[in-house]
Parts: C-alpha cells; structure tokens; sequence
C-alpha cells in the first residue's frame, strides 16, 4: 500500500520531525493539537491541523476516540505516534486496525508483550537475552514492597510496570526509602500511563544505561543499528546521549545487538525500536526494557548511520522490505545529542514555564570545520512553554569524525544557542561538555548526581577563563565609552576622553587591565605583564557575538546589566564590573546587600499544584520529614523538611496552583 496522508498524533519536535520527513517523502501530513497549542510550530508545519480538546493530555492527545475522530475528518491512511502519549498504548494500535488505519509502528502483540515490563523481562529470559534479578510479579502495597525490597537486596529500582521517560521510578537504599518511593511510583505511574501497577529489580552499582536500535519488517528481516550511549541521566531521564557508547567493544556491541534482535524476532517485531541494556564497569549487560516506538535520542543513530528513521518506519508501515542488510550497516564518526529543557539549573533543575523572549539556535547542517549541527525542536522565538508537557525545548545535535570533535563542536554550538525567557539547562550542558570525566568518557547514570552533588550553580572560571572574559569586558566597555563620546552637542573643549586603565571584577576576580589600541590591532595587558589581543564585530544591542582572542573563537551571550556587562560562556555565568582605578579602590569600601532571610519558610519552587500537604499548623517536624508535594509538568515532587521545627501557619492546600517562590508554610 502506499501512505498518502499520515496523522500525527503527537505535539512539539516529535510532531515536526515527523512532518519533515513526510514532506520529503512527498506525503501529506495532519496535526492534532490541544487549547494549549493552537499556535505551536507542529501545528503550522503540518498541511492540516485538527483541535482535538482542551490542553491537559488526558483530554486530548491520550484520548483515543478523538484521534479516531480526527483521522475520519481529515481521511488520514496512517498514523504516526511519536514518542509518549499514545505511542505504546497497545488498544490505541487494535483500534486504527479496526479501522483499516496503518499504524506507523509495531504489531499490537509486540506493544502489548513489550509494554508490559514484567511480561517482557520473562520473554527476554526465553529469547536468550540476559536480565536483571528482581520480582517480576506485581506489588500490592508499600509493605509488601519493602519486604520483597530486603529480600532482592538493597539497592533496588522500584518501577512502574507501564512506565517510561524516567517515570514512576525510584531508587531505594532503605526500607523507609522503599515504602515512599513505592507510593510516589504508584502516583506518577497513575498519573502519566493511567495504570499503577509496580515491579522491583535489583539496582546495579556503577551502571551504564547503553541501548541498541532495532529495525524490522514485515517480511521477517530485523537488524540493528549499533548502540546509544545514554548514561548522562537526572532522575532516571536521559540528558546527553551519544552513538557509539565510548565504553563497548566491537564483541560487546556484536553480542548486545544479537540479543536485541532475537528478542525483536521472539514477539513479531517489525518498525523501528529499542532495547535497553544497563552494562556494568566489566561489559556484562542486562536487559531493561524494550521501547516500541522511535526515542527521543535517534537523531545521533541517524547521524552515525546515515539512515532517516522516521523514513523507515513510514516505509515499513506501507509494507515495503528493508533496502539494506545487516552487513551494510557502518557506524561513522561520532554523534552527541544535547536536551535543551525548560529547566532552571539553579533552582535544582525545577520546571520553568513562560514565554520565549528569545530563541535562536546555532546555524544547522555542515560547518567549515567539517562538523554538522542539527537541532529538532517544536518552539520558536515568542511562544510559550506550557505547564502541561514535557520541558523539552529543543534536541541539539553534533557530528564529528571522532568523539572529541563532537564534543567540541556541542560545545560551541551551545555557545550560539540563545534562549531567554524561561529557566533553562543550557550552562549545564556546556560544563558537562567541559567536564574532565565526561570528555576521557568515563560515564554511569550516577554521573550528574556524583560529579553535582550540591546541585549546578554554574561553572566557576579559573583564572586563564577569568583572563579572556575580562579582556572580552574590557573591549565591550571601550565601544560603549567611545559610543557615549560621540553623542552630539556636547561642548567641544569639554569632551570626555576615553581611559585606557581599567580595574576588571568578576567572578572571585579583581584584575588590573590596561587597554592598548595600535594599527596592528587591540590588546588587553594585565598587571603582570600578560598580554591577551582581542578584536570583535560586536555592537551595542547585540545579545551575541563572535571573539577572537590571540587567535582563539569565543562564542560569548553579552547583556548590559546596568553599568555591569553580563558575559556567559561555557557554562560560566559572569558579571564583570569595569571601572578606573580610582572607582575600583572605592567600590572596595561598599557594603555587601545581604538576600532576604527566608529560612523559616516553606517556598513553592516551581509552579505547579499542590496535590499534598502531609503537615498542619502546630506539629513538630524533624529534618527529611514530608511537608508537600507538587506536581509539575507530569512529574511529582517531594518538599521535606530541611531541619527540625514548629509548623507556624499553613498557607497552600491540596488542589492549589502556585507560582514559583509563592509560599505554602511558615515554621516557628
């Protein structure tokens, strides 16, 4: 059959991507979209769009029969799924076959088989594919949990059966930790699949989450499409993924993509899909889970492999063979991808919403260097990250012939994303990409939580980056003095002159600079001698610009805070005040402006609803103790409490939505 018409019954990138690949393929696309997104990019990128209800998913994008609807309205043939929503759902599959709909995906069986964690880790043990101890059959209550919890050994991964994405997933080291985590699985479970049930599995230590795509038909042919790396996690949801893993061996990546499709070949596979290993510091790996339908991360296997996905899938839906064969799979260079999210960093990663006061993403396709660039995303520049989704902005993606070109070249694309607006994890990337372990590939999924205990308040300088970033300071503030001097009608034998020493205080940083501009360029000479040449196109107004200093590109997002020029780079975030000498030395006399004391508070720290409040006006409360919990953008979370006290005044109550920094309860 060939696909005329193809319903995306999806939002945000996943829906764009879509859309592209159809376009090039020649076949008209449809949208789906809620109250929330009626002026989202998916939405104008499509050939038609149909609202299908109101912005929660659970009115909308999950609800079946509307999909059905929209698909007769518009005369759609096939389906595509995305990622999320409905992609899994196995009654979503039956019901486009019943209505002589493709679904551009798997066969129901499989979904169903696959779906569920605990059928699938049995059907893995009797496809020869190695697993993880656990208790594969479902829980009834917390206590039965910490029983079976203590039997396997602790650590152990509490799950929910119909999971995904990192929800309804716990780790727990203890049996108090068991018993909550079973609760707040069972929750977010409910929550995000509408099905509670939860399974246990013994955690391994020191893991790396390492995943294999698949690729069948329908004529019986399946391969795979080498490896993923995606151990760089927070709260059990990928952030950095890369293809190949930097850790497997020609053997290791044979014998994991062998199992893959014997298990893809035991439930009738046919599509695009993964199978999750988790691989311990010796190379054994054990199956997780198998995703029936397209990741978030296949861009890096497309880059690497030079295969569309998306593509594949449309044309095995249609019941075309697959035109290439296991031999003919080559893995070249090296692909990273980069999750931009609607998170703040510096508020502990917690969801940001709002509007984009600014999006601009580095320039895409093959750069002079040799390097490609790609970024999915489904925003753009002054619409509005809501509540009701997943936070992902964007997907950013590097190609390079080696996995240190690739590194380098997300490092500088990073550098050109610029994103305002809203809270978001862009410095964070960049001091991963700077990072030592990250770049010698020394990967687990307890990377982010070892390396960033305390959390990420933004990579500090050393003094060789404190050097570049006050010569960069100290130019920016040269165009602006020698712009304030041409305003016109000012008395001529009254004209300010421009100084050319300067006092540079940023960071931890105070640096004497003298600013020297000849024929052959301009340079920044330090109190020590040091001699750092500069030159830049950068003008007033501009958010970003290129640098060259003694030759090297920088990247740098520049904002005028006042009289302080804002500088951001690499993950450092930097207010740099430049003044003459005479000002330096008594700018040092100036009191510090202490921050409110908010100690005794209970803050909400994101915007969310309240769905608990586990305390009242009068109790006692010890230090880890349960106060609230809040949810926001589908994930569930829990404020405890950070020391001993007296509850004074309770202010929020269950059901009630708050913005970030409102208050829910006051302490004695």
């Amino acid at each position: 059959m060939a696909i005329q018409k193809i319903l995306i019954a999806n939002r945000g990138e996943i829906a764009c991507r879509v859309v592209r690949t159809a376009k090039k393929m020649g076949i008209a696309t449809v949208a789906v979209y809620s109250d929330a997104d009626r002026d989202a990019l998916h939405v104008r990128m499509a050939d038609e769009a149909v609202h299908i209800g109101p912005a929660p998913s659970s009115q909308s994008y999950i609800v079946i029969e509307k999909i059905l609807d929209a698909i007769r309205r518009t005369g759609a043939d096939a389906v595509h799924p995305g990622y999320g929503f409905l992609s899994e759902n196995p009654a979503f599959a039956a019901a486009l076959e019943k209505e002589g709909v493709a679904f551009i995906g798997p066969p129901v069986k499989a979904i169903e088989a696959m779906g569920d964690k605990i059928t699938s880790k049995k059907i893995a043990a009797g496809a020869g594919v190695n697993t993880v101890p656990g208790h594969m059959d479902l829980i009834e209550d917390a206590e039965e949990a910490v029983k079976i919890a203590s039997s396997i050994g602790y650590p152990v991964m509490i799950k929910a059966s119909a999971g995904g994405g990192g929800k309804g997933m716990r780790i727990a080291w203890n049996d108090a930790e068991a018993r909550e985590g079973f609760q707040s699985s069972k929750n977010e479970a409910k929550s995000s699949f509408g099905d509670d049930r939860i399974f246990i599995e013994k955690f391994v230590s020191e893991p790396r989450h390492i995943e294999i795509q698949v690729l069948g038909d329908k004529h019986g042919n399946t391969l795979y499409l080498g490896e993923r790396e995606c151990s760089i996690q927070r709260r059990n949801q990928k952030v950095i993924e890369e293809a190949p893993s930097p850790f497997l061996d020609e053997a290791t990546r044979k014998a994991m993509g062998e199992q893959a499709v014997a298990l893809a070949k035991a439930v009738g596979y046919f599509s695009a899909g993964t199978v999750e290993f988790i691989v311990d510091g010796d190379r054994n790996f054990y199956f997780l889970e198998m995703n029936t339908r397209l990741q978030v991360e296949h861009p890096v296997t497309e880059l690497v492999t030079g295969i569309d996905l998306v593509e594949q899938m449309i044309r095995v839906a249609a019941g075309e063979k697959l035109s290439f064969g296991q031999d003919e799979v080559k893995l070249t260079g090296w692909a990273i991808e980069s999750r931009l999210y609607a998170e703040d960093p510096y508020r502990n990663f917690l969801p940001s919403i709002g509007r984009l006061t600014r999006y601009c993403p580095p320039a895409e396709g093959r750069q002079e260097d040799g390097t490609v660039v790609r970024n999915d995303t489904g925003v753009f520049e002054g619409g509005e990250i809501s509540m009701y989704y997943d936070p992902m902005i964007a997907k950013l993606c590097t190609w390079a012939p080696d996995r240190l070109g690739a590194i380098d070249a997300m490092a500088t694309a990073l550098d050109d994303f610029e994103v305002e607006g809203i809270g978001h994890n862009l410095p964070f990337l960049s001091a991963v990409m700077e990072h030592e372990r990250f770049r010698a590939g020394r990967l687990t999924t307890g990377f982010i939580a070892e390396e960033f205990p305390e959390g990420f308040s933004g990579a500090h300088p050393d003094e060789a980056a404190a050097r570049k970033l006050a010569a960069i300071a100290v130019l920016i503030n040269q165009v602006l003095q020698e712009r304030a001097v041409q305003i016109s009608g000012t008395i001529g034998n009254h004209r300010r002159v421009v100084g050319k020493e300067w006092v540079v205080t940023l960071a931890d940083f105070e640096l004497a600079a003298d600013l020297e501009i000849s024929p052959d360029g301009t340079s920044v000479t330090f109190s020590d001698g040091a001699r750092i040449s500069v030159a830049t196109g950068w003008l007033p107004g501009q958010s970003h610009a290129a640098f060259q200093l003694d030759g090297e590109a920088m990247s740098v997002k520049v904002d005028l805070v006042g009289t302080a020029i804002r500088l951001r780079w690499r993950g450092m975030d930097v207010t740099a005040r430049i003044r003459s000498p005479r000002v330096a030395e008594l700018a040092r006399l100036m009191p510090v402006k202490l921050p409110p004391d908010t100690s005794k508070m209970l803050l909400c720290p994101m915007p969310g609803v309240i769905t608990s409040v586990a305390v009242k006006a009068g109790d006692q409360v010890e230090a880890g103790q349960t106060l609230a919990t809040v949810e926001a953008m589908k994930m569930e979370n829990v404020l405890k409490a950070e020391r001993q006290g007296v509850v004074k005044r309770v202010a929020a109550i269950a059901g009630q939505s708050l913005a970030v920094d409102e208050l829910i309860m006051e302490f004695e």
